[in-house]
């Protein structure tokens, strides 16, 4: 992200409040050769733990966008994919907070065979779905730009929404997105890159209550959060937080904290991701995973998060990232900035990062979440075999997961996944990546879809 003192808000000016459509589209010149297509990697997926009541079907993988990593996705009640990913390419400049790197959306509507880009008035960076999309039962379309900044009050902030009706053909916005946190913090803290921050982020899922209500999460600090991060000491360790909208995303209240620990992790709990289960004898209830910069933890609430259960830590198919003696001998003697990692638990413990969840409309649910080995030399040497990207399945609400899948292993990989259902029941489409921000091997969008059938 840019550096900055405090930002503030731009009022929507013509061309962010314009209605977005795919006629804007501007073709190449006919003098431009045409770019050759990268190869895609294929990757055989390898069982972990096997529920004999589950059985998958994978389609063939299929590039989503060249150059993307870390994808976020929307898949619409008519089947339309959205995947959004980072480019290797800067931003265009502009006084609010935007992420380091230029986002690309691509939109599918033949279930992932080809893949058109969304196109964005120019200079416009358009809005990081990142921080959640959804579209809601009445078929609009709601996305959320990931970050919160300082508003006008010390307990308020500012956000960026944007709206479509019309299955992701248009964009309408953004529109002011304002919240309401009792005690926030807004400054203080660097982000993971050391580059100073002014905002909070929303991040990954919104959920839609039976009421109409909208839930979301949200990772930052109230007053009093002042732990340094293990790997960055300007980055404090942040707060995983639920808001509330009365009112489809246009203010946002604070419910209450889901999980804050100083001692925990490398990061303290951010990235999470929340699903409410609509089924099964835990109906109701909302799960929320969170990465920490070591293991996954997770919590749930059975009063539409109000209190929330203790923070615990969630284990696939026992890939316990405190295992370094797996590892020991692929990084024997391997340094970064002058220090061997195996001396510093910092750079040697592995890590999980990025969860996503999904509840099928069976029940099922799924996890989806990448394993780096070791936290940041995975991108050096890769070749660790927990190295790389997962699913599990529960049966039973998320009380265990009898179902585990590795997708990718031993391969350049930034760890991050989206998943999403399509119209047909326990029929779904996984996005992941290859490569990473210097990889000399390429670097890319893929993904594939996913029949799963339960006995």
């Amino acid at each position: 992200m840019q550096k900055h003192p405090r930002r503030t808000f731009i009022r929507s000016s013509a061309s962010l409040a314009a209605t977005l459509s795919f006629s804007h589209i501007c073709n190449s010149s006919a003098a431009d050769p045409p770019k050759q297509p990268t190869p895609v990697l294929h990757n055989s997926p390898e069982t972990l733990v096997t529920n004999p009541r589950v059985t998958l079907k994978f389609g063939p993988e299929r590039m989503i966008l060249d150059d993307g990593l870390q994808p976020s996705m929307l898949c619409t009640q008519a089947g339309t994919l959205v995947v959004q990913s980072q480019l290797s390419t800067k931003p265009h400049p502009q006084q609010r907070i935007f992420y380091p790197y230029a986002l690309k959306t691509v939109v599918s509507r033949d279930g992932g065979d080809s893949w058109a880009e969304f196109p964005l008035a120019p200079g416009d960076n358009g809005v990081n779905i990142e921080g959640g999309i959804v579209q809601l039962r009445d078929g609009t379309i709601l996305a959320l730009e990931t970050y919160m900044t300082p508003g006008e009050r010390p307990d308020d902030g500012r956000g960026l929404l944007w709206t479509s009706t019309d299955d992701y053909r248009s964009l309408q916005g953004p529109v002011e997105m304002t919240l309401h946190i009792p005690g926030a913090k807004f400054h203080g803290s660097s982000d993971d890159g050391g580059r100073p921050l002014a905002a909070m982020r929303l991040h990954r899922r919104v959920v839609e209550l039976p009421s109409g209500n909208l839930l979301t999460t949200i990772y930052g600090w109230l007053q009093g959060d002042s732990e340094p991060s293990g790997y960055t000491p300007t980055m404090m360790k942040t707060r995983c937080m639920l808001l509330r909208s009365t009112n489809h995303g246009r203010h946002w209240e604070l419910v209450s904290t889901i999980a804050v620990d100083p001692k925990i992790g490398t990061e303290g709990f951010d990235e999470p991701v929340l699903v409410r289960l609509s089924k099964g004898p835990h109906q109701g209830r909302l799960i929320c995973q969170m990465r920490t910069g070591r293991e996954l933890r997770e919590a749930v609430s059975d009063d539409e998060g109000r209190t929330w259960s203790p923070h615990q830590p969630r284990i696939f198919a026992d890939l316990d990232v405190y295992r370094t003696d797996l590892w020991a001998e692929l990084f024997r003697g391997f340094k970064r900035n002058n220090q061997l990692i195996s001396e510093n638990p910092n750079e040697y413990i592995g890590a999980v990062v990025d969860p996503d969840l999904l509840e099928l409309r069976s029940g099922v649910l799924v996890a989806a979440f990448g394993v780096r080995i070791p936290p940041r030399a995975c991108w050096t040497i890769p070749k660790h075999r927990w190295n790389g990207n997962y699913l599990a399945f529960s049966l039973d609400g998320g009380d265990t997961w009898s179902h585990v899948v590795r997708l990718t292993t031993g391969v350049f990989t930034t760890h991050y996944m989206a998943i999403e259902e399509t119209p047909r029941d326990n029929h779904l489409f996984v996005a992941y990546d290859f490569g990473h921000w210097r990889c000399k091997e390429g670097r890319y969008t893929y993904g594939r879809p996913l029949q799963i059938s339960t006995a």
